[in-house]
């Protein structure tokens, strides 16, 4: 998704979010976004795990 836009891409990219949002309210955005990325890997991780026990449960159950 980040792959094509580059190093100064990027800073362009950091210097408006803190010309917008300024210092002090940049480190909150940015704990905010590194929660919700987190909540987001958290769910996925469970969500794999449920399917991959109901898997197992399966084979399981066809194999008796």
């Amino acid at each position: 998704m980040f792959s094509n836009i580059g190093v100064p891409g990027l800073i362009l990219i950091l210097t408006l979010a803190l010309i917008i949002f300024g210092p002090k309210k940049l480190p909150e955005i940015g704990r905010a976004f590194g929660q919700t990325l987190k909540e987001f890997k958290k769910s996925t991780r469970e969500l794999t795990d449920d399917v991959i026990e109901d898997i197992k449960e399966e084979k399981e159950k066809l194999s008796k």
